[in-house]
């Protein structure tokens, strides 16, 4: 196949981009493309606009761009960045896959369970629709909406909503690791609130399996089989490391440090990936534990 990758320069991307390399063909969408050859081996073709490329040549698309949710506090501009940084590229794929006369069979685009918004103590997945209306909701449903734009007799679309990816460098884990390491990290708020995460190995051979199995469509959950809740992510994350998790960040401290942002953190959901469950994937790490002990911390 002949894939177009964004973000292939992302946490996501750059682990995902030497698989694909294996079997397929890959141009890589980047603002940087000599960054992107660099990173990801000559063996992609990195192009720097949607202009440059041939949809009627492309197999599949994968979408993964978008501006870092919790790189700085959410400020109404960069509100409008996230925004604009997921959606108008997405819009622009959707468009250019619906004027093919013969379009990519596969668009699978990012997400994320922020799309449910804060869901208390529920386990919930793909069929749960009381959705609590914050700006995570927001971002994502705009986000997908776009992406379903492309949705025809021709091309299915998928809706990746990722939860907490687990990887070594990158990535949400790589900003909790310095606390934990020094003995200084521990629960988050009352610390009950959901953490659905994922091992980065299973969200690149999801993403390969979603991307082989044309009977998947829709929102699929990208999440391990066993959310936990933020004090025992904590507790084991200390366990792993031989280091103590006992000092709480209290809810008041983010909000004050991080604004609305701190939402993401002090809220969350407890997601199931049934759709892939019920389509026989077999999570390499479904429990958390193995999955922090492999990535050898």
């Amino acid at each position: 196949m002949h894939i177009l990758l964004t973000g292939g320069t992302g946490l996501i991307g750059k682990h995902l981009c030497p698989f694909l390399l294996n079997h397929h063909k890959v141009t890589v969408l980047s603002r940087n493309p000599i960054q992107a050859n660099v990173l990801l081996t000559h063996q992609v073709h990195a192009v720097k606009s949607l202009d440059e490329v041939d949809f009627e040549d492309i197999d599949a698309v994968i979408n993964l761009a978008g501006e870092p949710i919790v790189n700085k506090r959410w400020s109404e501009s960069q509100k409008r960045r996230l925004l604009d940084s997921r959606i108008n590229l997405t819009l622009q794929i959707s468009k250019a896959i619906s004027r093919c006369e013969t379009p990519p069979h596969t668009f699978i685009s990012g997400s994320a369970i922020g799309f449910y918004g804060r869901q208390g103590d529920k386990h919930i997945d793909e069929e749960f629709n009381d959705i609590y209306p914050e700006f995570s909701h927001v971002l994502c449903r705009d986000w997908e909406h776009a992406a379903t734009k492309a949705q025809s007799s021709k091309t299915r679309v998928c809706l990746l909503r990722t939860g907490v990816v687990l990887a070594k460098q990158g990535g949400a884990l790589s900003k909790m690791l310095p606390a934990f390491k020094f003995g200084f990290g521990g629960p988050l708020g009352h610390g009950h609130q959901g953490m659905s995460w994922i091992h980065i190995d299973d969200m690149i051979q999801l993403i390969l399996f979603v991307l082989t199995h044309d009977d998947l469509h829709g929102p699929i959950n990208a999440t391990a089989p066993n959310p936990v809740d933020n004090n025992e992510f904590s507790q084991t994350l200390g366990t792993v490391l031989s280091r103590p998790a006992m000092l709480r960040m209290p809810s008041w401290l983010l909000k004050l440090m991080m604004g609305e942002m701190s939402d993401l953190l002090i809220h969350g959901q407890f997601v199931m990936p049934n759709k892939l469950l019920a389509h026989n994937y077999r999570f390499h790490y479904p429990e958390l534990k193995p999955a922090l002990e492999s990535l050898k911390l």
